[in-house]
């Protein structure tokens, strides 16, 4: 079957409405009832109808079929995605992540200066709130029972399952790179981040086993495919910029790709341009399972034509 994922407006108010209402009225009943359960034709269509003002709606179907639906709803500089619909019998397919990166790209077109994507989830729903964690969004307030929660607008977040998925994805990244570029590389203990790199090094083609530089603070990693060198830098010890530099490195950091780890904070300095990556470890409730998703966000102008939501 294929899927497709395309921009309306308000002609298309009866398809948005029959997605949303077939997706809420499954939910659990609560309390206060969920607002979407009260649209109409005529509230949907006045949602879709500020296409022109980077607003609108999506639509996803399946062979014709409407499947999920989404308002994109412009608030000062971020863009809410309100009636965030998938109906039931095609939930868990994958149509709700084609739906986010089609707002992205939505948004990203419409050039309304939208710096983020917002959600509005409710507290007694943790599956849901669960669902969009995963997708890169971080809970930014809390007014029970609303939970609203937000993510930078070019963030691209990946699943790594396995240790080779997460090693897959820094290899593919590692296409990108080139001499100068800096990645501040985040995760707690074990998320993955040594893993991550060690991906990074095989695209680049440097030498030498990749392993974590917690005891010696930085390790340089010559090329042998005539690229950047590859500096590993494990920031935890470190009190600031100086005692980076200090560090009397083989190699410029102009001349190589550098990842610092724990650099949240403190690498940020050494460049105007950057890849923030945070690893998070996502357990499930019933702790059987320990996937990892990885968050990819560019900071700077370097990074303004590049897009990285084809990786792994």
């Amino acid at each position: 079957m294929t899927l497709t994922v395309r921009q309306v407006g308000p002609e298309h108010a009866g398809d948005v409405l029959e997605v949303v209402r077939a997706a809420f009225s499954a939910r659990p009943p609560l309390d206060p009832p969920a607002d979407a359960l009260g649209e109409s034709v005529e509230t949907i269509a006045e949602r879709l109808s500020r296409v022109g003002a980077g607003g609108g709606g999506l639509l996803a179907c399946l062979d014709g079929e409407a499947v999920g639906a989404v308002v994109l709803d412009p608030v000062g500089s971020t863009t809410y995605l309100r009636r965030f619909a998938v109906s039931p019998d095609h939930q868990g397919h994958g149509i709700a992540g084609a739906l986010i990166e089609a707002a992205v790209e939505a948004v990203e077109a419409s050039g309304t200066g939208t710096d983020d994507l917002t959600v509005v989830a409710r507290e007694e729903l943790p599956r849901t709130v669960r669902f969009w964690e995963r997708q890169g969004f971080k809970e930014i307030l809390r007014r029970s029972p609303h939970v609203e929660m937000r993510r930078p607008l070019r963030t691209a977040v990946w699943a790594a399952p396995t240790a080779e998925a997460m090693r897959g994805i820094g290899r593919s990244l590692a296409g990108q790179l080139t001499r100068g570029d800096l990645i501040v590389l985040t995760g707690e203990l074990g998320a993955g981040k040594t893993t991550f790199t060690q991906g990074l090094g095989a695209g680049l083609g440097v030498r030498g086993g990749v392993t974590s530089p917690t005891f010696v603070i930085a390790r340089v990693h010559p090329s042998e495919v005539g690229g950047p060198q590859l500096v590993h830098v494990d920031a935890y010890r470190l009190g600031g910029l100086d005692e980076l530099d200090d560090l009397d490195l083989d190699t410029s950091l102009s001349d190589a790709v550098t990842v610092v780890e724990w650099g949240a904070g403190l690498a940020e300095g050494l460049s105007e341009s950057r890849l923030e990556i945070n690893i998070v470890r996502d357990l499930d409730p019933e702790g059987s399972e320990d996937p990892r998703r990885v968050e990819i966000t560019p900071v700077g102008p370097r990074w303004h034509a590049l897009s990285f939501r084809a990786l792994g």
